[in-house]
């Protein structure tokens, strides 16, 4: 079995959970995900398959979005609900107020990644320090927001949600921290739903439960994605069946003779494609003058 499967994540399991239990479902060995999802983040997660699974270290760099909960005059130590309360106190701030602050968190900005994370400080993850009480430096890294819009607010409960459009590492309760920062009221996220990754949507998205009643129905057909659909970002190219071959068997491919080439970029990766199948993903390499192999599938 070769492709992907979207399931829609439930809380309480880590991205890692996910695949040892779609492995125990549909029997297949060679499994792997495409973006980490905290165990309280619900949502897509794109399951690669078989071949597929060579797929991870080369993913596009796409936006996420997101749905996420929040609450005024809180703080935790892991930014979220889940975490130990550090303070507590009655917020009173308006929609109005909430909404002039949302722009300096939009567009290129600098975000310091939370002690409860994977990021690697000396080899070791945070996570792992903040578990012993041990908190370190951090240096900032730039992530972009595209959009963040406020869906709703209750100003009696002083809670609501967020969509929010980001690139690939933006931690959604930094965010939702440092609004409260910029209020001084504390903000801690609530739930976080993952609406979008890798082109895919939870219109896409089976969950665990559903993916084992296909299963067993023999319908895993209707919901496995091709492998090549997870690089649509990419310009295709087909070429003719001797470069098929030349491709399959680890060859390079002279830039003069592929003529559809729609940009001949140094670096620049297309989806190659033989008679009928997807064969791989292809790279330019002007040095070289060929489209060079960087994956075959």
């Amino acid at each position: 079995m070769n492709g992907i499967i979207v399931i829609n994540k439930q809380e309480g399991f880590t991205s890692f959970d996910v695949v040892a239990v779609v492995r125990g479902i549909l029997r297949e060995k060679k499994i792997g995900h495409s973006g980490t999802l905290d165990p309280m983040a619900t949502g897509v997660l794109p399951i690669l398959i078989g071949r597929a699974a060579k797929a991870q270290s080369l993913l596009p760099d796409t936006d996420k979005q997101y749905r996420a909960g929040f609450k005024l005059g809180m703080t935790t130590d892991t930014l979220d609900i889940t975490g130990k309360v550090l303070s507590e106190s009655k917020a009173a701030c308006t929609k109005e107020e909430l909404l002039k602050v949302l722009p300096h968190f939009r567009g290129n900005i600098m975000q310091v990644p939370p002690m409860y994370s994977a990021v690697q400080k000396n080899g070791v993850r945070l996570y792992d320090l903040a578990r012993q009480g041990i908190e370190v430096e951090r240096e900032a890294r730039s992530v972009t927001v595209d959009t963040l819009e406020l869906e709703s607010f209750d100003e009696e409960t002083q809670s609501g949600t967020l969509t929010i459009s980001c690139s690939k590492g933006t931690y959604i309760r930094v965010i939702c921290d440092d609004i409260g920062k910029e209020l001084s009221c504390g903000c801690v996220m609530t739930s976080l739903v993952r609406t979008k990754a890798c082109g895919y949507t939870l219109d896409d998205a089976v969950t665990l439960k559903e993916l084992e009643q296909i299963k067993n129905e023999d319908r895993v057909s209707e919901i496995l994605r091709p492998t090549d659909s997870i690089f649509t970002c990419f310009d295709k190219i087909n070429v003719s069946e001797k470069q098929a071959v030349r491709f399959s068997n680890g060859g390079g491919l002279m830039l003069d003779r592929l003529k559809a080439l729609k940009t001949k970029e140094n670096g620049r990766l297309y989806r190659v494609y033989g008679e009928k199948e997807f064969l791989g993903l292809g790279v330019v390499d002007l040095e070289k003058n060929e489209l060079s192999v960087k994956k075959k599938f």
